[in-house]
Formats: C-alpha cells, structure tokens, sequence
C-alpha cells in the first residue's frame, strides 16, 4: 500500500462549478484519477480511527465529486461522516456551506453561512473558503463583502484558485459599479491565467463602452482563437458583431448574426438582433 503522503495526493480531484456567474472551487488540489467512495471502504478500519483528519479529507473530496455530479444527498452523508471524524476541518465546513448553498432552500442558505465562517476560523489561510464564502455573500446579494473574501482569495499568491477569485472580484465589482476596481481585477485574473474567457469577455464590452475599440478587438481575436469559432455563445457572437459593426465589415456582420440566429434563436442577444436593437456599444447581460 502506498504512503499516506502519495496516497493523499492522489486522491483530491480539482473542480470548479458555476452559481449566479461566479465559480465555486469545490477543491484546491490536482489529482490523477477520480475518487470513489471504495476509496475508504476498501482500506483497513483500523487505520481511519487512528487518522480521523485524513479521513474527513477524503470523505470530502468524495462529497466534491457528488456535488459536481448533482448528488447533493450523498455529499451530504459524507460530509455528516467527515465532520463526525474531525469537526476541526476546514474543508469540510467549507464543503458543508458549498453543499447547502447549491441545494438553495432558504433554511439552506441561512445555514450555509456558517460552515464558511467556521472554515475559515479553522483555517485563516485557506483561500478556497474565502472564494466560496464570497460567491454565497454575491448571491445573496451583499456585494460590498463579497469583494472582501474575493480580495482575500485574489491576494493569495500560489493559490489554485486566484484566477477565479479575481474574475468573481471583477464581476461583483461591476455589480456595485466599481469599474476601476473591476478593470484592475480581470487584468490580474489574466496575469494568473492567460487563457481566462471570463477577463477577455468582460473587458470586450468595458473597453467597447469607453470607445476602445482597437484594444476590444485585439481581446476578441485572442478570444475567439481560444474558444474556437464553432463555441462561441451568445455574448461572444454579439460582440464579434458591434465589432464588425464598427469596421464597416457587413460580410462579418451578416455571418455572426445568421450563426447566432441558427445557434440560439431563443437567446436575448438573437431578440436584439430581430428588433434592430443591437448597437455597437450596447452591453449584454
């Protein structure tokens, strides 16, 4: 059997999920392979009574994989078990108050809470609970200390993470209308990931609304040679638009607007488009 050290580093699996725009880190670690719960069933009791903090640790990346998976109930039986073996982790509570907040019931939610607190009590430099803490904050739509947990996890060089923090920090900021700050955050975002789709497509429609234009089209090339022509969705189609619009290239235009038209008739982009309403420096929400 391998040591627990090599063990432990096999078996956290990394991901991250969407909620109101923002992304939640359900881990922090890369892994090789997928957890199963015959992960712990299969290895010696004995061994888990004597390490109840390993346990809880993989007992959580377990209830990761269930909420990743929509498996809310079972996340929730794993993570009862995690804290029942150590109430002192971290990232269980973190997971708890991850857990709750997707299930959304307003009994929930007003639990939910307090597992992020008490995640990052346990572990002040545990910039996953701040991330999470500060996408529960933005949902409940108590932006100002939303921002606080994202600045935190945003500041936290080496962590995981970061990126997505700043990205969040960025979108709330332009929630309260912070534009310096939202400017500042989805730069930093792509410092920390040159491949962030989230920045690019949010400094497109900033700089498009400061009259940027050069600079907006400069991102959209760069972003369509990430995302690839074919998987474009509605905002990015709407923005290659406006941009179009702009240089007078009414080929571009033509050909954009029958792909968004053809992809998502239903979209309120494809509504804009039909009305005659899309301008070139209108924003998309």
């Amino acid at each position: 059997m391998p040591g627990k050290s090599n063990f432990l580093s096999k078996v956290f699996a990394a991901g991250m999920i969407g909620l109101s725009s923002l992304t939640i880190c359900l881990t922090g670690c890369t892994t090789t392979r997928q957890v199963t719960t015959q992960t712990v069933t299969a290895s010696d009791p004995s061994r888990w009574e004597k390490n109840p903090e390993e346990i809880a640790r993989i007992r959580t990346a377990i209830a990761a994989e269930y909420i990743r998976g929509g498996k809310l109930d079972d996340a929730k039986r794993q993570l009862e078990s995690a804290l029942k073996s150590y109430p002192k982790s971290a990232e269980a509570n973190d997971m708890m108050g991850v857990l709750l907040q997707q299930e959304g019931s307003p009994r929930n939610m007003q639990k939910a809470e307090a597992y992020f607190k008490n995640a990052i009590a346990l572990n002040p430099d545990f910039s996953q609970a701040n991330n999470n803490y500060g996408v529960y904050l933005a949902q409940l739509s108590r932006n100002q200390e939303a921002i606080a947990q994202f600045q935190i996890a945003g500041s936290a060089l080496g962590y995981d993470g970061r990126a997505s923090a700043l990205e969040n920090l960025g979108r709330t900021a332009l929630k309260v209308k912070n534009k310096p700050l939202a400017v500042q955050s989805f730069i930093k975002a792509l410092d920390a990931n040159r491949q962030s789709i989230v920045a690019r497509t949010e400094l497109i429609d900033i700089l498009l609304a400061d009259g940027k234009f050069l600079e907006a089209q400069a991102l959209y090339n760069d972003l369509v040679k990430i995302i690839g022509q074919s998987n474009l969705d509605p905002r990015t189609l709407s923005q290659g638009i406006r941009l179009a619009k702009l240089a007078n290239n009414t080929m571009e235009v033509q050909k954009l607007a029958q792909q968004l038209l053809d992809r998502y008739p239903l979209s309120d982009e494809a509504k804009q488009i039909r009305s005659g309403l899309l301008t070139p420096t209108s924003t998309w929400k």
